[in-house]
């Protein structure tokens, strides 16, 4: 069982620092670091971080966090796709536990964990966290009638990606690409939210009501492409007559 890791990167040269050296702290090395520069400004910083550290660096030009993750996952060669953003810091078991979770459920297609912030105001760490995390699990996985994937930290058996490559809307920059990919994984792949595949995230998208509005909208726009046949109640429908009449396990939380 080998991992690689799909970094997607833009302007965040000095984040993808720490990102990549906390890569190199893992308990299980991953078979490769895969670095998408996304037409950063400071590109040359980037791929001198990126050399340093022993990552890939390859280049997306179409604008957009969805056509960076597609460029990254088509590139991996490992058996499993894990991804996590720049400013994100793994704990030094994630791969570990990312390889242990597909190594025991030979029927998992993708794994998602939580997340905590590790910088803004520090006794808003957790609970804005919880706060935010429960709900996109909740309305997110209520409009899908599955578990969602957090882009952040999540990781995808690379023959599923390679079963779903051509069906994501990578070329379109205002959707929200984890959003996209769980819609794709379609409800008879086994997809997982797994407690103790932690994650750091930054609080730094979060600390103006304007960013929080583009996300709200970008995710409103990921649901509506996907209609009319993805529509929730024809996802729960298609649910319910899976559970009652689908193969054990195809949809398991």
């Amino acid at each position: 069982m080998t991992v690689d890791v799909v970094v997607p990167v833009k302007d965040d040269a000095a984040l993808l620092r720490r990102c990549l050296r906390s890569l190199r702290a893992q308990h299980t090395g991953p078979a490769s670091i895969i670095v998408v520069d996304n037409g950063s400004r400071d590109r040359a910083e980037v791929a001198a971080i990126a050399e340093r550290y022993g990552a890939v660096l390859i280049d997306e030009p179409m604008p957009g966090i969805p056509a960076a993750n597609a460029a990254g996952f088509d590139h991996a060669t490992a058996t499993v796709v894990a991804r996590l953003d720049a400013d994100c810091v793994p704990p030094p078991d994630w791969v570990t536990r990312i390889t242990e979770a597909f190594t025991t459920d030979p029927e998992l297609a993708a794994l998602t964990g939580p997340a905590v912030f590790i910088d803004g105001p520090r006794l808003l760490r957790a609970p804005l966290a919880a706060l935010y995390l429960g709900a996109y699990r909740f309305f997110v996985g209520a409009a899908l009638a599955q578990v969602p994937i957090f882009g952040s930290n999540c990781a995808i058996l690379r023959a599923t990606w390679e079963e779903i490559a051509e069906a994501v809307h990578r070329e379109d920059a205002e959707l929200h690409d984890d959003l996209d990919v769980s819609a794709h994984l379609g409800l008879h792949r086994r997809v997982r939210f797994d407690r103790s595949l932690g994650m750091g995230i930054s609080m730094r998208p979060f600390t103006d009501t304007g960013s929080l509005a583009l996300r709200m909208r970008r995710g409103w726009s990921t649901l509506r492409v996907h209609w009319p046949e993805d529509l929730p109640a024809v996802r729960w429908l298609q649910r319910s007559t899976r559970l009652r009449s689908g193969p054990p396990g195809a949809i398991r939380r």
